[in-house]
């Protein structure tokens, strides 16, 4: 074997590490890297047509899998169109390592055809940026950027000249074990002590629970069996924990649903489980707050608190469960649970009058019949804006499937680019893009993306011909809505002629029919479903704390239309409650 080349010890750096994929868009300054994976054995260059498209694959597929994934961009104007993509994967604790190739060496610093400064542009939304400007650096800074993805959960930025990169590497170049997994952390027996106290002095102990309690579904009911302790959840956490879960009160914040906001309000003891909710708003003032996090700047960011706990979930819960009373009355639980069947009850009959006949169809309907006709593991990636209130009421997660959206930076535009990560991960597995047409149609060139490799993504797109969660943000807030309407095309021909599978929905009796048809397509399907752009109402309840800003605007944006399956749920749990 010949000497290796800075590119080609990259390369062969992250195959070491697990990456079995680049996403990105070739360049001069990265042809070397882009050469390099050519040539070797265990990882595959994927041509996206835009790099955001790039960044947020790599984030979905470092989500589906656990383990870390890459991008890349060229020099200048090619890595800048990473920085969204990256700033979701980075809220988002998705383990991405992104080159960003750069321009040649020797003209940095002297304003060159397309210069930038990556290594500057990409720390807000890294845990480390890096220029390599050396062979002598390699491998040690790539090894260093791997290891911050990895240990700290997010985004890694090397960056790296494209004449460095065609450079021999050196001779001895130092290589350190690679870290690939993330240790878990249990709080020290003090801390476990004082949480022991509090729960057993508490009368009425509520869980609210975050992405943080992936892997810790069992602990989390076993843990609210002891305690009798109603069970709310952040979108981020509706996949991890409101399936198989008796104890269940819905969803809290700006889209929520049920008793979860009552939980955590009439509660004397409040545990924020893995969750780094952003809307204070919506959390108490007045009662006991206890936080356990695995990432202690987390801890306390946005309540008061009682005692924080630095430590994985399961740990602690486990720990946890080992030492705490068993409380017998549930009285309080059983309330929250009547409240929340109450309160879905209500919204149910919304739902189900004559949604059947309704043209233009109510995207309601549209999420409710996909959620029963997708499969049980499928992988549904969701648009901000509307669509995240459709996920959030319609969806049903069953511990198999996955729900990924930009649920902590809020990108438009994420739901395809992800669904392309996601698929490239298992292509038996069912991904289902939910689209809005204002995020379809930011990225829309990547559909061509699905057709080039064949990938049977099946893209739902709710056609309300508008920029629905902004027009209504405006209407509350008292303003005409304005610029917020789009002139769409017919979504399904555009898919045809592109050489995918397409079909236009007008009419509620044609839903199902399309959906299974475009489900047992193949290859790559796009359902193209005119959805009525009045589907919302304004709930009975705002708060004056939620009058302020976007939670004024989008705390008012919580349908009136429906919850889905999860009112079988409600009742379900309700049989459990005892009667007097």
């Amino acid at each position: 074997m010949g000497k290796q080349n800075v590119a080609e010890q990259f390369v062969d750096i992250l195959v070491r590490a697990g990456v079995r994929r680049m996403y990105g868009v070739v360049g001069d300054s990265l042809n070397p890297v882009v050469d390099a994976i050519r040539r070797t054995d265990g990882i595959d260059w994927i041509q996206v047509r835009h790099e955001e498209t790039a960044a947020f694959a790599a984030g979905a597929e470092a989500q589906i899998t656990g383990t870390l994934a890459a991008c890349a961009g060229s020099c200048g104007p090619g890595n800048l169109h990473l920085i969204n993509g990256l700033y979701d994967a980075q809220r988002s604790m998705a383990q991405v390592l992104a080159l960003a190739s750069h321009i040649p060496s020797g003209e940095i610093g002297l304003g060159y055809f397309q210069e930038t400064h990556p290594d500057r542009l990409f720390t807000e939304c890294s845990h480390y940026s890096e220029l390599i400007s050396n062979p002598q650096q390699m491998p040690r800074v790539l090894q260093s950027a791997i290891q911050h993805a990895i240990g700290r959960g997010g985004v890694s930025v090397v960056s790296l000249p494209g004449d460095i990169a065609s450079l021999p590497a050196p001779e001895k170049s130092v290589e350190h074990a690679l870290v690939t997994a993330r240790p878990t952390v249990r709080p020290g027996d003090g801390e476990i002590e004082k949480l022991v106290r509090l729960i057993d002095e508490a009368d009425r102990v509520t869980l609210f629970c975050g992405s943080g309690t992936a892997g810790a579904h069992a602990e989390v009911m076993e843990f609210a069996g002891r305690v009798k302790a109603p069970v709310g959840h952040a979108l981020r956490g509706k996949e991890w924990i409101q399936y198989d879960n008796p104890y269940d009160v819905g969803m809290s914040g700006l889209l929520g649903y049920g008793a979860a906001y009552e939980a955590t309000h009439e509660c004397d003891l409040l545990i924020l489980l893995g969750t780094d909710f952003p809307y204070n708003a919506f959390l108490p003032d007045d009662v006991k707050i206890v936080q356990v996090d695995i990432r202690p700047e987390h801890l306390g960011r946005r309540s008061q608190l009682e005692l924080a706990v630095w430590g994985d979930v399961r740990e602690t819960l486990r720990a946890l469960n080992a030492r705490v009373k068993i409380k017998t009355d549930r009285r309080f639980l059983d309330r929250m649970l009547k409240k929340h069947a109450e309160a879905l009850e209500g919204v149910v009959k919304a739902y189900t009058r004559k949604v059947e006949k309704h043209t233009p169809i109510h995207p309601e309907y549209v999420a409710s019949v996909l959620d029963e006709l997708a499969d049980e593991d499928a992988v549904f990636t969701v648009d901000t804006g509307m669509c995240n209130v459709w996920a959030a009421r319609y969806l049903s997660p069953n511990g198999k499937r996955r729900i990924i959206g930009s649920f902590s930076h809020g990108s438009m535009a994420n739901a395809l680019p992800q669904a392309i990560g996601a698929q490239f991960t298992d292509r038996g597995r069912q991904v289902v893009s939910m689209s809005g047409d204002g995020g379809f149609s930011m990225l829309m060139g990547d559909f061509l993306t699905l057709v080039q490799y064949d990938l049977p993504v099946k893209v739902v797109l709710f056609n309300n011909s508008s920029l629905g969660m902004v027009e209504l943000e405006m209407l509350v807030s008292g303003l005409p809505s304005y610029g917020t309407t789009n002139k769409n095309p017919d979504f399904a021909a555009i898919a045809r002629a592109a050489g995918a599978y397409g079909v236009r929905v007008e009419k509620p009796k044609q839903l199902t029919g399309a959906l299974k048809d475009a489900f047992r397509h193949k290859g790559p399907a796009l359902v193209d479903v005119v959805t009525d752009p009045n589907a919302l109402s304004i709930p009975p309840r705002i708060s004056a704390e939620m009058v302020t800003g976007f939670a004024l605007s989008a705390g008012k944006i919580v349908l009136d239309g429906g919850v889905g399956r999860m009112i079988q749920m409600a009742r379900s749990n309700l049989r459990n409650v005892p009667r007097p």
